[in-house]
């Protein structure tokens, strides 16, 4: 075998099945996979060299921004290394090329804590307007999603995934796995929190036990991740919130707020399922409301009598 895009396919089967990604690290790995094939998949793998993997990168940062190319090349890097450990080259052309570049700092946007109590309050508010029927339903549900965003700081996705047998409800937690299947245990300290998925698990049981995850639609199927999104967009226009509110930006949020509480960074860390300590790090840039606190009330200056 030596045609690039045969080995591409090859490669995803092994990431499936032996390496057992995670299904979005591979879907993405597939998309970045595709566009390498564009380029060089009809040519003799052992051809493929290191002029023609630094044109591809020149022309990726041409399109793309420093994130997305991060990603991009790290997925080529992969296919690369695996091809090499099967010995169907005899180097690899990604050996001396320098794929390092700086990229940008994008600080993680936050929700004011105002407007998460209007988006709570607004969903409440329509949840008992309603009556009963389709909408009331409706709003019990997205309630329980709101306050398991702001509660636990999970990754979308983590929590449209989460299944029945997850929750623990005497005990008050949730088992997530994470990226990687690395699994973590988020502890549900509100009691309101705590009503407010109970109440909706109580008015959903059908559905749940039938289609086989915690959060559903009204036609029984499992709640996507789109459709968290629009939820949150209804909400929002119905509270007149302008700022664009996303699921991720609650995780943002949850994080960013624990830190300006002072809790330590590494139960951060734990709490978010991340692997490196540097990525929660990106919080404490986001936590200055905490320091113009420390640095306007306790700063020694205030105690000089000048």
């Amino acid at each position: 075998m030596s045609n690039l895009r045969e080995i591409s396919s090859e490669y995803l089967e092994y990431c499936v099945f032996s390496k057992r990604l995670d299904r979005k690290t591979v879907r993405a790995y597939r998309a970045d996979l595709r566009q390498l094939c564009e380029e060089y998949g009809g040519m003799d793998i052992r051809t493929v060299s290191r002029d023609d993997i630094e044109r591809y990168i020149v022309r990726l940062h041409s399109h793309y921004k420093p994130k997305s190319v991060k990603r991009k090349i790290a997925s080529a890097k992969a296919l690369f290394h695996y091809i090499e450990y099967r010995g169907y080259i005899d180097a690899n052309p990604f050996a001396r090329v320098n794929t390092s570049f700086r990229e940008p700092k994008v600080l993680p946007r936050t929700i004011p804590l105002y407007i998460i109590e209007r988006i709570l309050s607004t969903v409440y508010t329509s949840q008992n307007d309603a009556g009963t029927g389709f909408r009331r339903r409706n709003a019990i549900r997205d309630a329980a999603l709101c306050e398991m965003l702001f509660a636990t700081g999970v990754r979308i996705s983590e929590l449209c995934g989460l299944k029945p047998v997850d929750i623990n409800m005497q005990d008050g937690y949730i088992l997530i796995y994470g990226k990687g299947a690395k699994e973590r245990r988020i502890h549900i300290g509100n009691a309101d929190v705590l009503k407010a998925l109970r109440r909706y698990m109580d008015e959903f049981k059908h559905e749940i036990e039938n289609c086989g995850y915690l959060f559903v639609n009204q036609s029984g199927n499992r709640f996507s991740d789109q459709a968290v999104r629009r939820m949150l967009m209804y909400y929002s226009g119905l509270a007149g919130i302008e700022q664009h509110i996303t699921p991720h930006m609650f995780r943002h949020t949850f994080a960013t707020a624990l830190l300006e509480a002072d809790v330590d960074i590494r139960y951060i860390q734990e709490m978010l399922g991340h692997s490196s300590i540097h990525t929660t790090e990106i919080y404490t840039h986001v936590a200055m409301a905490k320091q113009r606190d420390i640095l306007t009330n306790k700063h020694p200056r205030n105690m000089l009598n000048v």
